[in-house]
């Protein structure tokens, strides 16, 4: 799936704004996330963080095979996407150790996910739609799969799992009404 320039960007605002409820598309996908540690609105933030830092290459950089700056991710990021990540937080060893557990996958280099966000890349087949914490452990991640029911989605979980999370069910397509019911409760 291609991104386009006004795609991403509004992309970045939400991340940046949650969106208002009538502005969803008929249907999203979500993850359900049980966080590990800490509260699930401090979880949310360090996701909203990593993508914020992502989208706003994706809106102004040119993905030319360089290696892009990293300076706006925060270091604990860097490190779980490092080889050596010798100064790991706890939440992102053990995200790394479930993902690898659900995916088979092996740790991603930072540069290799942030290529992921290059808007003529077509690996990406989701735009996030929203985070919210719905209890002391447990956050919704809401993402525009334009009505898919399996899509590539190894970057996300990626970040979810090394964000803090123990455990994520998704995705699974839900009407948008749904995740408006959850705005509601913000």
């Amino acid at each position: 799936m291609i991104h386009s320039e006004e795609s991403v960007a509004a992309e970045l605002d939400r991340v940046q704004q949650p969106p208002v409820a009538d502005s969803a598309p008929p249907v999203l996908a979500v993850f359900t996330v049980d966080v590990a540690e800490g509260s699930s609105g401090t979880y949310a933030e360090r996701v909203r963080h990593v993508l914020s830092a992502a989208l706003r290459l994706a809106c102004t950089a040119e993905f030319d095979d360089r290696d892009l700056p990293v300076d706006e991710f925060p270091d604990w990021f860097k490190s779980v996407c490092s080889p050596n990540g010798e100064e790991l937080k706890q939440f992102a060893r053990n995200g790394c150790a479930a993902y690898r557990d659900r995916s088979g996958g092996q740790p991603w280099s930072l540069q290799n996910w942030i290529y992921r966000f290059d808007p003529d890349d077509d690996s990406r087949a989701w735009e996030f739609w929203d985070a919210i914490p719905v209890g002391p452990a447990q956050v919704r991640v809401w993402v525009d799969s334009w009505g898919e029911p399996f899509f590539g989605s190894l970057e996300l979980l990626w970040l979810l799992y090394t964000a803090g999370a123990l455990h994520i069910d998704g995705p699974e397509i839900r009407k948008a009404a749904v995740w408006a019911s959850e705005v509601g409760d913000r």
